[in-house]
């Protein structure tokens, strides 16, 4: 039902896009030179709505047009790293809440002096794993830091994770001996029945030694199920990567990612430009940026991967 209501819209959206488009060329065969500003700016406005449609059609993932699980680490650069990664966190919840994208923060590690070590949060919405897709990897920024008395300028990392959120959790097989729980009590904010209580949950697979925390709900069940969401999506994104890394080197033209290789930079000091490596895509406004407004690094990313 959620896949047919979903196909259902796509199709109404094309259907009145075109609907639109006939009546404003009947339009312009009677029109006379009063309407012309008129028929321009809705003619711009068709143009841009063709752009937003023509972008989606480049969303053919297995996965795209499902729900994506964000996780933002912490990198290089002790206190600034951690301040830059929540500006990260606020920088993903402000895109999401221009795209009408539902947010959960299913787990958070505060730092020991400002920001965040890392965060995981659930975005929900049409295309959202499409559309973050093209944000996993190291994010840099260069800025004179807030936190250094001789206010000199630092340069500050923060990986940023995107996983698919599996619609059917038993996509993904894992057996229960191939999972070790641990309970303990919450370290962040909830109210002293959080403190009381040991609700947060610690997953680690056995086989990969991978480990999956969560503890932002006050119920032990509701964390363990959120974990366990999480867990599956990595195990699945790693099945990815060694099924991509095997097809690449028999190609010839697999190369290790490396901590260091960033995807985007971002500079505040001495100039303002936040640039996109892998597009050469840059923008001056960098506080726009940092506001949520990356549609246009993500569109360049997948114009150039089409």
């Amino acid at each position: 039902m959620i896949r047919q209501s979903a196909l259902r819209d796509e199709i109404e959206s094309f259907e009145a896009l075109k609907k639109r488009t006939e009546d404003t060329r009947e339009l312009t065969q009677i029109a006379d030179d009063s309407m012309e500003a008129e028929l321009v700016h809705e003619i711009e406005k068709i143009e841009t709505a063709v752009d937003r449609l023509e972008l989606k059609t480049l969303l053919s993932g297995k996965y795209d047009r499902g729900n994506a699980i964000l996780a933002i680490h912490a990198g290089a650069g002790g206190t600034d790293s951690q301040d830059w990664a929540e500006m990260l966190e606020r920088l993903y919840l402000r895109w999401a809440e221009s795209h009408n994208y539902k947010t959960d923060v299913l787990d958070r590690t505060a730092g020991e002096e400002a920001g965040i070590k890392s965060v995981t949060i659930g975005i929900s919405g049409p295309l959202a794993y499409g559309y973050l897709r093209p944000e996993k990897g190291v994010h840099r920024l260069v800025r004179l830091s807030p936190f250094d008395a001789a206010h000199r300028r630092h340069t500050s990392f923060a990986l940023v994770e995107v996983l698919p959120e599996l619609g059917d959790l038993n996509e993904i097989k894992v057996p229960a001996d191939d999972i070790k729980m641990d309970v303990y009590k919450s370290s962040g904010a909830g109210g002293q029945n959080v403190q009381k209580n040991a609700t947060a949950v610690r997953l680690t697979h056995i086989p990969t030694g991978m480990v999956v925390t969560c503890q932002n709900e006050r119920s032990l069940v509701q964390n363990k199920e959120n974990a366990m969401r999480v867990l599956k999506a990595r195990l699945l994104e790693m099945k990815q990567e060694e099924q991509d890394e095997q097809i690449s080197e028999l190609r010839g033209e697999y190369t290790k990612a490396e901590w260091g290789s960033q995807i985007r930079s971002y500079v505040l000091h001495p100039y303002q430009l936040v640039k996109d490596h892998r597009t050469d895509f840059e923008m001056g406004n960098t506080q726009a940026v940092l506001d949520g407004e990356i549609d246009p690094f993500i569109e360049a990313y997948l114009r150039k991967l089409d």
